[in-house]
């Protein structure tokens, strides 16, 4: 895009939203793909969480004629995508939340609002998600529960294909639409109205698991979490993600931890929780193999 990309209509009834950190090599690839990605416009606010790059991120956003929000310190993931919905005028009806790493395919936006409009149950839809090589990543997956959360925690680096993190990531069914218990939030369309009415993200999580969280909100407030292949997007930055440092694993399974203890805050479920979280602390000092 250039500097004399028009700006896009304020009154759109879909938006996408973004959250920008230290991602200037992905951003301008995703906000060109968001042009194609719906016969409508779209109004895009990136929210940029102090990058070191910030006035490079700033000059990318603006250039595609989307919205750069500065968030003037790094207060986490979810803290980020609630401040920039907040902006969103009221005529805005259903919010993409995505990863600036990812690359929409032409259509796949429109493809997600036709599902979600057209069932009142619908809370949010996510697209298949690939990686660079083919692979699909498992973005919709069922909510953790004790037996497949501590299943998966305790052997899924030294047994990848365990039956507890086969049945929680549901690999090898990416080709059919089904309801799910969460949607991977690197790219997931969701209602706005539901979304302002739980309250967006739990902020309490800073990275990871905020997704998880918000699908457990959508079911228990009666709504579906709905999986539609027939949209697709790119996850260009997929491996980068899984060369994460040591902080960010550690991050990974604290955040693990306080869903599951938070679902399962019954005191005579203390010892199990116990275990769970000695499980998380030993696989987030193990070499990672699986997401």
């Amino acid at each position: 895009m250039t500097t004399d990309t028009p700006p896009r209509p304020p009154n759109a009834a879909v938006a996408i939203v973004t959250v920008s950190y230290n991602s200037g090599r992905y951003l301008a690839e995703f906000l060109a793909s968001t042009y194609a990605a719906s016969t409508g416009s779209t109004r895009v606010v990136v929210a940029d969480n102090a990058s070191r790059d910030e006035a490079e991120a700033r000059r990318i956003t603006e250039a595609a004629g989307a919205i750069f929000l500065p968030m003037g310190s790094n207060r986490g993931y979810g803290y980020a995508v609630n401040r920039a919905v907040e902006t969103l005028p009221p005529a805005v009806e259903w919010v993409l939340i995505s990863n600036p790493d990812v690359v929409l395919e032409p259509g796949s936006v429109d493809e997600l609002l036709r599902v979600g409009a057209a069932e009142p149950t619908v809370g949010a839809v996510g697209p298949a998600i690939q990686e660079p090589d083919g692979e699909y990543y498992p973005s919709a997956r069922q909510l953790p529960s004790l037996r497949n959360g501590l299943g998966h925690a305790l052997f899924a680096n030294i047994w990848p294909s365990n039956p507890w993190t086969r049945r929680y990531r549901r690999e090898g069914q990416h080709d059919a639409v089904r309801s799910t218990g969460w949607l991977s939030g690197a790219c997931v369309l969701v209602r706005r109205s539901l979304f302002d009415a739980l309250g967006g993200f739990d902020e309490e999580y800073f990275m990871y698991f905020e997704d998880v969280d918000l699908g457990f909100r959508i079911t228990r407030a009666g709504y579906r979490n709905l999986y539609q292949p027939a949209a697709r997007v790119m996850h260009v930055g997929a491996h980068a993600t899984r060369e994460s440092s040591d902080q960010m694993r550690r991050a990974h399974h604290r955040s693990a931890y306080r869903f599951l203890a938070l679902k399962y805050s019954g005191w005579y479920l203390a010892p199990l929780r116990w275990v769970l979280g000695i499980g998380l602390g030993v696989r987030s000092r193990l070499p990672r193999r699986t997401p």
